[in-house]
């Protein structure tokens, strides 16, 4: 007794990739090779925003008293200058529309600098935290050095360190946040929350 053998004529398929079979030839095909690349840029992508770390944006009055404060009496680590930084991704996060009040405002020369996203100092605060420092405020009242800062979350960060290094301080408002912290060589610096 013989059997008969039956051909299948269903094309070969894929695995399952995303919800759906796909015939072989479909995959490598132009378009399944770009849906391919496309999907695996995504993935990189989120990969890489997802591992960059938070930068704060904290504009001085002067750039070196400034330096000497967070590396002297703070002791902040300096940071590597994160990959999008590189690209002016600052800009795009609302620096570039500062009102010029904040800036300094000396006649002879525009009161808004272009920025550069690598200039300044940049600090790490906490583990993907990091802090960039940049000039740019005017000087407060009474002469004193200003630093100015547009999210709350930065400057409670900056009061913990200045706690935990026994630097005096005084709050003067916590909505929006306003210090003043006095230096080892007497120096007063006012940190200041600009509320949008």
């Amino acid at each position: 007794m013989t059997f008969p053998i039956y051909l299948s004529l269903v094309p070969l398929q894929t695995p399952l990739v995303a919800g759906f079979f796909l015939p072989i030839d479909g995959l490598f095909s132009t378009q399944g090779v770009m849906v391919m690349l496309l999907a695996a840029y995504a993935g990189a992508m989120w990969m890489f925003l997802s591992s960059a770390p938070k930068v704060h944006t904290l504009m001085v009055s002067d750039l070196e008293l400034a330096r000497q404060f967070f590396e002297g009496e703070l002791q902040l680590r300096t940071a590597e200058v994160p990959l999008h930084y590189y690209y002016n991704y600052e800009q795009t996060l609302g620096l570039s529309g500062i009102d010029p009040l904040y800036m300094s405002t000396d006649f002879g020369r525009p009161a808004m600098q272009q920025l550069s996203g690598t200039d300044g100092f940049w600090y790490q605060l906490k583990k993907n935290v990091q802090l960039h420092v940049i000039g740019g405020a005017s000087i407060g009242d009474k002469n004193r050095q200003r630093h100015v800062c547009f999210d709350h979350d930065c400057l409670e960060q900056i009061l913990m360190k200045v706690q935990t290094r026994y630097v005096k301080y005084k709050i003067r408002r916590e909505k929006p946040l306003n210090f003043l912290v006095k230096t080892y060589e007497g120096a007063v610096i006012e940190f200041a929350e600009v509320s949008n």
